[in-house]
C-alpha cells in the first residue's frame, strides 16, 4: 500500500513497523548497523533464496541490495550451503582457534588473482583490514599521517570517517577540500592525522601530496568510489607514479570492487599493482571477513615469532614495539573461508562472473532506454556487477559530481520500487548475482516504468 504525505511517497509494513518499534526499546535507533536505516522504517526480512527476499509481512522482492554487495551468489546458494556444512561435518568444530590448511589454500589463492598481494592476513570486516594496512604503512615509512579522498569510505575507524559525505557548507575548495569529521565521539584532533584529496583530480591531488610528502605514510582510496565512481586511467596511473616516488604506501580498499568488477579486483582492469589492498565482503560467501595483502617487506612488518609476543605475561614489552600488532579470534574463521573458497571457485572455473557481468549491462541498457524514452536525463554509472542510477546528463567523476543529480527525485523512485518489490536501500547502488535471471530483469525493468508513471502523476 502507497501512502503521500505531501510530496514524499512512503509505504505501509505493518509488521515491519511493529518490529521496529519494538526494536527502539532494546537497540538505539532500532538497527546494529546505521547503514540498515531508512525512512519512514527499515524492511524487516524473514527469508532470503537466490534473488529474492521475502518480508515479515510476506512480500517479495527482487534483491538488488545483496548484503550491500557481499552475496554475488544471492541467497543460500546449495553450493555455498553444502561447502560450509560439509566443512563442518569433517572438522567436527566450528572453528578450531589454531592455524588451519584452509587459511594457506585461500592465501595462495587470492595471491594469484591478487598478484600485489604477495602475503596475506585475514581479518573479521573490511574495516580491521584498512585499520591493519594503515598500521602497516605507518610503520613500514615511519611517518604518522595518511590522506584519503573525499567521498571515499574505508569503514567506520576514526582517521577515516573522514569527508565521507560533507556538506557544501563544510565542504571546502573543489582542489583543497576540508576534512570533515563524519561521527560525533570522535576528537577534533583527529583530523590532524587525515588529508583530504579531490578524486579524479590529479594536479591538485599532486599539489597537496608534494606538500606533505615528508609526513605521509599511506594514500588509501577506492579505486572505484563508493562502488560505482571509477578511477579515470591516467589518473589512477599518476597516483601510482606519484606515491612510488614519494616513498608513501598506496592502498587500494577494494572491499567493494574485489570479485565484482573482475576476478582480479579493479587493479586487475587498471593494470596497477598497489601496496597494499584490503578485501572483503565477496570473499566471505556471505560470512563475515576481511584480508590484507601487499608486498612482503611491508607484510612482513607483523609477522609473530617468540621474541615480540604482547601476551607473554611478564614478557619484555619493548620487543614488541617492532612488531605490528594484528590478532582477533575469528581471523582466518574456517567456516568462512570454507564460503569464500567455494564463491571464488564458482566465479573462476564456470566463467559465472561473465554472465554476471553480461546481465548488469543488459540491465543498464534497458534501463537507460526507458528513461530516455520518458525525456528525463539519468544515466547508469559503474564497473563489473555494480552500478548505480544517477537522474543528470553531466559527467560524474566525483563525489561533488553526486550534487548535480536530482537525488529528490531517485528517493522517490526507489521508495516506489520497494513497493513494486524491488529490493535497495534508497540511493544505494545496485549490485547483481549469479542467480538474477532474464526475468528478473524484465519484472525490474517493468517496475521501474510503473514507479516512475506514479512518481510522475503525484
Amino acid at each position: 500500500m502507497v501512502k503521500v504525505k505531501g510530496d514524499v511517497t512512503t509505504y505501509e509494513k505493518i509488521a515491519s513497523s511493529k518490529l521496529f518499534q519494538h526494536a527502539e526499546t532494546v537497540i538505539p535507533g532500532g538497527v546494529t548497523a546505521n547503514i540498515k536505516h531508512f525512512y519512514p522504517y527499515p524492511i524487516f526480512m524473514k527469508e532470503g533464496k537466490g534473488s529474492k527476499l521475502i518480508d515479515v509481512d510476506g512480500m517479495e522482492y527482487i534483491d538488488y541490495s545483496l548484503c550491500y554487495g557481499a552475496l554475488i551468489t544471492g541467497h543460500g546458494h546449495p553450493r555455498i550451503v553444502n561447502a560450509t556444512i560439509n566443512h563442518l561435518k569433517e572438522t567436527g568444530t566450528i572453528i578450531f582457534g589454531t592455524p588451519h590448511e584452509l587459511e594457506i589454500t585461500m592465501a595462495e589463492k587470492i595471491t594469484k588473482l591478487y598478484p600485489s598481494m604477495e602475503q596475506i592476513r585475514f581479518t573479521n570486516s573490511g574495516t580491521e583490514a584498512v585499520l591493519l594496512a594503515i598500521r602497516l604503512a605507518v610503520a613500514y615509512t615511519k611517518k604518522s599521517r595518511i590522506a584519503k579522498f573525499e567521498g571515499h569510505y574505508h569503514g567506520g575507524l576514526n582517521q577515516v570517517l573522514v569527508s565521507v559525505n560533507p556538506s557544501k557548507k563544510n565542504a571546502g575548495e573543489e582542489t583543497a577540500p576540508n576534512p570533515v569529521l563524519e561521527s560525533s565521539g570522535i576528537a577534533e584532533n583527529e583530523l590532524d592525522n587525515t588529508l583530504v584529496l579531490p578524486f579524479n583530480n590529479l594536479q591538485a591531488t599532486e599539489s597537496i601530496v608534494r606538500k606533505h610528502a615528508h609526513e605521509l605514510a599511506a594514500i588509501i582510496l577506492e579505486p572505484v568510489q563508493g562502488g560505482f565512481i571509477p578511477a579515470e586511467e591516467s589518473f589512477i596511473h599518476g597516483l601510482k607514479q606519484l606515491t612510488d616516488e614519494l616513498n608513501i604506501v598506496l592502498i587500494f580498499d577494494e572491499v567493494k570492487t574485489g570479485f565484482r568488477v573482475d576476478l582480479g579486483g579493479a587493479q586487475q582492469i587498471f593494470n596497477i599493482k598497489p601496496d597494499i589492498t584490503t578485501l572483503g565482503k565477496v570473499l566471505g560467501g556471505g560470512f563475515p571477513v576481511g584480508a590484507v595483502g601487499g608486498r612482503k617487506e611491508i607484510m612482513m612488518q607483523s609477522a609473530a615469532n617468540a621474541n615480540g609476543d604482547v601476551f607473554a605475561v611478564g614478557g619484555d614489552s619493548k620487543k614488541t614495539k617492532n612488531i605490528v600488532f594484528h590478532s582477533g579470534t575469528y581471523n582466518g574463521h574456517p567456516l568462512v573461508l570454507a564460503a569464500g573458497m567455494e564463491t571464488i571457485h564458482m566465479l573462476e572455473t564456470d566463467q559465472l562472473l561473465k554472465d554476471v557481468i553480461s546481465k548488469t549491462m543488459l540491465l543498464r541498457t534497458r534501463l537507460e532506454k526507458l528513461y530516455a524514452s520518458y525525456c528525463i536525463d539519468m544515466q547508469t554509472i559503474g564497473m563489473g556487477s555494480i552500478f548505480n542510477i544517477v537522474f543528470t546528463n553531466e559527467t560524474i567523476k566525483n563525489y561533488r559530481d553526486m550534487w548535480k543529480s536530482d537525488t529528490a527525485f531517485r528517493e522517490k523512485l526507489d521508495t516506489e520500487l520497494l513497493n513494486l518489490g524491488i529490493y535497495l536501500k534508497p540511493l544505494n547502488r545496485y549490485s547483481m548475482s549469479v542467480v538474477h535471471t532474464l526475468e528478473d530483469i524484465d519484472k525490474t525493468v517493468e517496475a521501474h516504468e510503473l514507479a516512475l508513471k506514479r512518481v510522475l502523476r503525484k
